[in-house]
């Protein structure tokens, strides 16, 4: 039994039956700065990311159907790694923000997979991914304030028993659960939809842990396939 456990509602499945997620729980870890590592990670990933898996432009196909399933516009509002790999074309790389954020932004980019991460100690409740209702809280910065913004009735959420983490499935996460220097309890799920073979989703979860335990050498990994 796992620690922590994420929650998939019943109402995804009925929208995406392929949906399939790996879910890491990291306790007992310890994060830091960007460093000469971490960012020659990112720009080997961003220079990788042209010859990627040979299923790639099909899952990130497959990622805006779904998005265009529960009526977002993937035009406007792409899926994480899509608008992670848009800007790296566009900006010639990614900056670097620390070095667990900078190990999956770049696996993410390499293996055009969403890939988010999260401090755990900040989560009130298991994470449950659903289709919100519309009344859900979002906390976010505006203009460089806090505010408060509202999901889409339908929208597929990421959230807690206070609201909203993460809004259109993976595409904006909030900052009150970002992973940042100080976190040492950690949870990171990776999304994968069909044609990404789910032995590729595992490959990935595998990497993860191993640059997880090169940051952090003691840490406590649980690890959970969700949805499958």
């Amino acid at each position: 039994m796992l620690s922590f456990t994420p929650v998939i509602d019943p109402a995804i499945r009925a929208l995406r039956p392929d949906f399939v997620a790996l879910s890491l729980v990291v306790r007992g870890a310890g994060n830091g700065p960007s460093d000469a590592d971490s960012a020659a990670r990112l720009a080997e990933a961003c220079a990788a990311a042209a010859t990627g898996p040979d299923w790639a432009a099909a899952h990130l196909e497959a990622w805006r159907e779904a998005y265009r399933g529960f009526g977002a516009k993937p035009q406007r509002t792409p899926c994480s790694t899509e608008a992670l790999r848009k800007r790296a074309q566009r900006d010639g790389g990614l900056p670097p923000i620390n070095r667990m954020v900078d190990l999956y932004n770049a696996l993410s980019v390499r293996w055009a997979v969403p890939i988010g991460g999260e401090d755990l100690a900040l989560y009130e409740g298991p994470p449950r991914l659903v289709r919100a209702t519309g009344d859900e809280a979002f906390e976010t910065v505006s203009a460089g304030e806090v505010a408060v913004e509202h999901p889409e009735a339908g929208e597929v959420v990421w959230r807690d028993d206070r609201g909203v983490t993460c809004r259109r499935w993976n595409w904006r996460q909030g900052p009150r659960t970002r992973l940042d220097l100080p976190t040492t309890e950690m949870w990171f799920v990776i999304e994968r939809l069909e044609p990404m073979p789910i032995a590729a989703l595992q490959a990935v979860g595998r990497e993860l842990a191993d640059g997880i335990r090169a940051i952090a050498p003691d840490a406590r990994i649980e690890t959970a396939l969700l949805g499958a």
